[in-house]
């Protein structure tokens, strides 16, 4: 059997299987990107994909915390629609 990857939810704390989460990647520059595949270089932070979880990265503010680095609302829009899909 072959190993399932876990990567742990920044909001909920909750380890998760990768597939389940979605990237965020902060780069060298500061810039902050939605890593849908999960492989883009930089450091990253995993979301559980539910709209309770993205409502409450943006509301405590552990997204920014785990990156150290202000996330724009647009960021947080398109991770909605990537769940809301």
């Amino acid at each position: 059997m072959k190993k399932v990857p876990l990567r742990r939810c920044v909001v909920t704390k909750e380890q998760l299987p990768k597939k389940e989460l979605i990237r965020i990647v902060k780069n060298k520059d500061g810039d902050v990107f939605i890593d849908p595949i999960g492989r883009m270089n930089g450091r990253g932070a995993y979301l559980k994909m539910s709209q309770e979880a993205i409502e409450l990265a943006k509301k405590t503010g552990a997204l920014s915390r785990s990156l150290e680095v202000e996330i724009p609302e647009s960021i947080y829009e398109e991770l909605l629609s990537y769940v809301v899909k």
